[in-house]
């Protein structure tokens, strides 16, 4: 499938922020493609039997875009970051309502290097993730973002660069900084390489 003209998609989502509820109709099916493909990450690194499908991620992340109002949309690459956004927190809320992290104990250790490959992870825990990335945010809210745009949002590194608004050698740097801090943090201190 061809790359969507992002003139078009930069286009379509300014008239969406304008109140066209119509520009959201037409943006929906350029975009699908890449939505799925990041849904489809997300769900490659849930437990197996997972309840929350690839194509239920997908229309929730829709149903919350629908209220998203106001938004000065700036590009493809800028939704694309929202979307990556609104599927982190569906998928936390969804494992925090399902139990996985009772009372705050018993959260599984994510080796972060092995929650990197796509593929089915029996011992992957997105809530210790995302309270780890919660703890980098507060120490550096970039590189937070860095993991959160190409873990979660699957964007490539120039796209990442671009929503950020920094160089691609920051974004390289942010990314290799933040993986070894999430490393350290997921693994409780064992890992201190650099």
């Amino acid at each position: 499938m061809a790359a969507p003209n992002t003139h078009e998609v930069t286009s379509l989502l300014q008239a969406w922020g304008r109140g066209d509820d119509d520009a959201l109709q037409r943006l929906v099916p350029l975009v699908y493609e890449q939505l799925r493909l990041a849904a489809r990450r997300y769900m490659a690194r849930e437990r197996p039997g997972h309840t929350l499908e690839t194509t239920a991620l997908i229309h929730e992340t829709y149903l919350r875009l629908v209220d998203v109002r106001q938004v000065k949309w700036q590009n493809r690459a800028h939704f694309l970051a929202m979307c990556a956004q609104l599927m982190r927190r569906i998928l936390i809320e969804f494992a925090r309502s399902r139990g996985y992290q009772k009372r705050g104990g018993g959260a599984v250790r994510v080796d972060f290097d092995r929650a990197l490959l796509v593929g089915k992870q029996a011992d992957f825990n997105l809530v210790a993730l995302d309270a780890a990335l919660n703890r980098l945010a507060q120490v550096d809210e970039r590189k937070s973002k860095d993991v959160e745009l190409r873990f979660f949002g699957g964007l490539e590194v120039k796209e990442t660069a671009e929503v950020m608004n920094v160089s691609v050698d920051t974004v390289m740097r942010d990314w290799k900084l933040a993986k070894v801090w999430l490393l350290r943090e997921l693994s409780g201190g064992r890992h201190r390489e650099a």
